[in-house]
C-alpha cells in the first residue's frame, strides 16, 4: 500500500501540549464562571483579516453583534435592529435600530456606525467572504436610529450574510488595535488572553440586552481530544463545545453526570481537490479520485458512523438541499479506467491537513483506499490554524486537502475563480448570480443546478455532514442543538 506520512509532520501532530491538559485544572469553580473547551484556539481576534471560523466562533454574539442573528432554527431575527421593510424592487432596507445599544468602549451605537462597519468591509477587510458585501451601493443614515442600506441590485443572500461575521458592528473608536483589543456591543467583553491556554470573557456592564447568566465564561483551548476529554471528566471544564472523538462520546453518554447534546452543522467535511494544479485540473482524475473512495466506510473509521452522508455542498437545513451521496458510488475499477483515460495511471499527491482528529482520521483512510487504485499519497499534517491557513488556504500550495467548511451556505465559494478550489466553472457562476437576485423559487433552482454542476465537475469531495456533539455537565443548559452560525453562542447558558 503506497501510503507515506511526513516523519516531522507526524511528531509534530502526536505532541501533547502538557500545559493545555494540566492547566485545565486550574479553572476557577466560582459557580457564577463557565469554562468551555475547544480545539481550535484563535490566531488572533481580528476576523476581518483573518481567515478560519475559530475568531468568530469565540465572538460572534457573544462579544461582537450584528443588525441581525440566526436563531437556533436558523431563521433571521433582529438583534441590533428592533426592525427593517425592504422596499418592493429588493434592493433598499431600512433597519429601525436600538437606541439603548452601546459600545463596550462607551460609545454609543447609531446609524453612523451602520455605515462605518457595512462600508469599512469593502474598503479594510481581507479575508475571503468580504465580497458578499460588494453588492452595497450606500449606506445612509436617515437619523440616528434609522440606517437605509441600498443595494446595487437585488440580493436574496445579502440580509443572510449579515448574520455572519460580515455584519459585525463596529465603533470607529474601537478599530485601533481589532487583533487584540476586539470592542463590541455584546454581553460579553475580553478580560484576558493567555496563548496556548485560554481567553477569558466577562460580563459587558453596560448591555443593553438580557444579563448573560454567567459573568465569567473561560474558553480553553485543548488541542489533544483525549486531554479535552480528561478536562470535563475531571471537573477542568464544564463543557466541551464539539466533541472532536467520536469513539469517546459512549463514556459519556452513560454518566449522569454529564449532557450529550446532538444535532446536525453547517459544516461540510471536504476532500478539496486543487482544480488549478495538474492532475487534478483534468475533470477526470478528480471523478477518478471520487469513486476511488468509500464514503460510509471512511464515515464508519473516522466518525463511529455519526454524520451525514450528502454528496454535496449543501446541508439539510438548506432549501435546496437534494441528496447527492450516490453521484459517485465506491466503484474502484472505474477509478483505475479513469486514471487510465487520463494518462495518470499511477500519480503521486500531497494530501496537506489541519493537525485536527477528524481530519487526521480521514486522511488515513482516503490515503488507503486511494492506493488501492494506485494513487501515492503523502499525508502532512500542518498545525492549524496559521499554518494551514497561511499554506493550503491563502498560497493554495497543495494537491488534496480535508477540512471541515463551517460557514452556512458556503457553496457560494465555488462562484469564486480565486477561491483557493482553484475551480473557475462559468455555469456555476451565472447560476450563482441568477440565484442570488431571482425570486424565492428562482433561488431553490438555481443553487440546486450549481450543486449538480459541481458534482458533475467533481470539483471537491464531500466527505460527509459534522455532527454537532456537545457534552457538559448535567447543570448547564441552553445549548443550540443544531448548530446554524458561525458562533457558538454563549448567550442561551445558564445553570440548571
Amino acid at each position: 500500500m503506497k501510503v507515506r506520512i511526513r516523519a516531522a509532520a507526524l511528531v509534530l501532530l502526536l505532541v501533547t501540549s502538557g500545559c493545555s491538559a494540566g492547566s485545565s485544572a486550574t479553572v476557577a469553580k466560582d459557580p457564577g464562571t463557565l469554562a468551555v473547551g475547544y480545539t481550535a484556539e484563535p490566531a488572533n481576534f481580528d476576523f476581518t483579516r483573518t481567515d478560519g471560523a475559530a475568531i468568530p466562533q469565540a465572538l460572534l454574539y457573544n462579544v461582537y453583534e450584528g443588525l441581525v442573528k440566526l436563531d437556533a432554527d436558523g431563521q433571521i431575527v433582529p438583534l441590533l435592529a428592533e426592525s427593517w421593510t425592504i422596499s418592493e424592487d429588493r434592493k433598499t432596507y431600512d433597519f429601525k435600530l436600538r437606541e439603548d445599544a452601546k459600545f463596550s468602549n462607551g460609545a454609543p451605537f447609531t446609524a453612523e456606525d451602520v455605515k462605518f462597519s457595512l462600508m469599512r468591509v469593502k474598503t479594510e477587510w481581507t479575508v475571503s467572504i468580504k465580497s458578499t458585501m460588494d453588492v452595497v451601493d450606500r449606506v445612509d443614515v436617515v437619523a440616528p436610529d434609522h440606517a437605509r442600506v441600498v443595494l446595487t441590485k437585488p440580493s436574496n443572500g445579502w440580509l443572510f450574510s449579515l448574520t455572519s461575521r460580515l455584519g459585525a458592528m463596529f465603533s470607529p473608536t474601537g478599530v485601533a488595535d481589532l487583533a487584540n483589543e476586539p470592542i463590541g456591543t455584546g454581553p460579553f467583553t475580553v478580560s484576558s488572553r493567555r496563548r496556548g491556554d485560554s481567553i477569558v470573557l466577562k460580563e459587558n456592564p453596560a448591555y443593553w440586552g438580557r444579563k448573560p447568566a454567567y459573568s465569567t465564561v473561560v474558553l480553553k483551548y485543548i488541542k489533544d481530544p483525549t486531554a479535552l476529554n480528561n478536562a470535563l471528566l475531571s471537573n477542568g471544564i464544564d463543557v466541551i463545545s464539539a466533541i472532536t472523538v467520536p469513539d469517546s462520546i459512549p463514556q459519556f453518554q452513560g454518566d449522569d453526570r454529564f449532557t450529550v447534546v446532538e444535532g446536525t452543522t453547517n459544516s461540510e467535511v471536504t476532500l478539496a481537490f486543487n482544480n488549478a494544479r495538474p492532475p487534478l485540473n483534468d475533470v477526470r482524475v478528480r471523478r477518478a479520485l471520487s469513486y476511488a473512495i468509500d464514503r460510509k466506510a471512511l464515515l464508519d473509521t473516522a466518525w463511529a458512523g455519526r454524520g451525514t452522508l450528502i454528496g454535496s455542498m449543501v446541508p439539510p437545513t438548506d432549501p435546496w438541499y437534494e441528496d447527492l451521496s450516490n453521484a459517485y458510488p465506491f466503484d474502484p475499477v472505474k477509478a483505475k479506467a479513469l486514471l487510465a483515460e487520463a494518462g495518470q495511471p499511477n500519480p503521486s499527491l500531497r494530501l496537506r491537513i489541519p493537525n485536527l482528529p477528524y481530519a487526521v482520521s480521514a486522511a488515513q483512510v482516503v490515503a488507503s483506499q486511494l492506493a488501492d487504485v494506485g494513487v501515492t499519497v503523502t499525508i502532512e499534517p500542518l498545525d492549524f490554524p496559521a499554518v494551514w491557513l497561511k499554506q493550503v488556504f491563502t498560497d493554495r500550495d497543495y494537491d488534496l486537502s480535508i477540512i471541515q467548511h463551517v460557514e452556512a451556505r458556503d457553496i457560494v465559494t465555488f462562484g469564486r475563480p480565486k477561491y483557493y478550489w482553484g475551480y473557475d466553472g462559468k455555469p456555476v457562476q451565472q447560476d450563482l448570480a441568477k440565484a442570488d437576485a431571482g425570486t424565492p423559487q428562482e433561488q431553490v433552482e438555481a443553487m440546486r443546478r450549481v450543486a449538480r454542476q459541481l458534482s458533475e465537475d467533481a470539483a471537491a469531495d464531500w466527505l460527509f455532514l459534522f455532527p454537532n456533539v456537545i457534552v457538559a455537565k448535567e447543570k448547564v443548559t441552553g445549548f443550540v442543538r443544531n448548530q446554524v452560525s458561525e458562533s457558538f453562542d454563549l448567550t442561551g447558558l445558564a445553570p440548571r
